[in-house]
């Protein structure tokens, strides 16, 4: 029987069978199966915000001559907005109704529906998340009248306040973004909670018992093991929810139509009012489209959030 010399291959050398394999470069065939959905995208979805965005150059109108023939006017619609009183109030209370519905309220209110589920018996975790997603599968204008039913003046929240022997203000007229806030958390919290719900059962649970018997608390595992584990999550759902709220317009404009005033006239709602109330289409689109450059920068900041730490 004779030996054989077994020379070790180089570290990082393909293996036999492979070595004579190379990857075939893109060609252009490789990406015709892409194509339609391309097609469609630009269509549907780049096509109308190049076009807002002429739009907003125009003074396109909804009656009159410009509503046939539009001109083009620059930067006047932008100079206007950023002179317009009403806008900078409408950019705050903008803000104000993305951090506190989305960012704080739908946000951590669902994290900690999540974990409550994840604690709580199977029959009592399935009744609380038909009931928070009940509100969710709403169609938003029965959302909408279903809140404005509960903090109207002889609604439903001011019923409860009687029986107890106080008596409620008009909070749809006293108190108008706190009302959509609440509106708005009670009816987006389910899209976190889902979230939540499902990279919580992404933790191993090999981790947390460990981290049990080390003598870590509740509080401890929750913000030394379970969020970091779950913060591509975490940055996914706050990306979503901004986006979401700040396209919401039904709810505000069912429950207050952006009063009493301007006190709760969010972008969106400014926008409707300029472009279809006042009929001036081309200062309404610039309005949207500043709302498309601030989803955008939100957008930028999750994505890089997004981003794999190095090292």
């Amino acid at each position: 029987m004779t030996a054989e010399l077994i020379v070790p291959a180089p570290a990082g050398s393909a293996p036999a069978g492979r070595a004579g394999r190379r990857h075939k470069p893109a060609t252009p065939w490789r990406l015709l199966p892409v194509v339609p959905a391309i097609v469609l995208l630009l269509i549907f979805l780049a096509g109308p915000v190049v076009w807002s965005f002429y739009g907003s150059f125009t003074n396109a109108s909804l009656t009159g001559v410009n509503a046939q023939n539009p001109a083009w006017i620059g930067f006047d619609n932008y100079l206007r907005l950023f002179s317009d009183p009403v806008f900078p109030l409408s950019l705050g209370l903008t803000v104000v109704f993305v951090l506190a519905s989305a960012i704080i309220g739908q946000n951590f209110l669902g994290l900690g529906i999540a974990l409550l589920m994840n604690r709580a018996h199977r029959f009592v975790a399935g009744v609380v998340g038909t009931c928070v997603v009940a509100a969710w599968v709403l169609p938003e204008i029965v959302a909408a009248f279903v809140a404005y039913a509960y903090f109207s003046q002889d609604g439903t929240l001011n019923q409860l306040l009687n029986a107890l022997g106080m008596t409620g203000p008009n909070w749809l007229y006293s108190f108008p973004m706190l009302a959509i806030v609440l509106a708005n958390v009670w009816r987006g919290t389910a899209f976190s909670m889902m979230v939540y719900r499902a990279a919580l059962n992404d933790v191993p649970i090999e981790i947390t018992e460990a981290a049990m018997i080390d003598g870590a608390g509740g509080a401890k595992r929750l913000f030394l093991i379970t969020i970091p584990m779950i913060r591509s999550s975490i940055t996914t759902n706050l990306m979503l929810i901004t986006l979401q709220t700040l396209s919401v317009f039904t709810l505000v404009w069912v429950m207050t139509a952006g009063g009493p005033g301007n006190q709760s006239t969010i972008l969106p709602v400014m926008a409707f009012q300029e472009a279809f109330r006042f009929s001036d289409i081309g200062y309404g689109t610039a309005i949207a489209t500043v709302m498309l450059l601030i989803g955008a920068v939100f957008s930028i900041v999750y994505i890089r959030a997004l981003r794999p730490s190095k090292g």
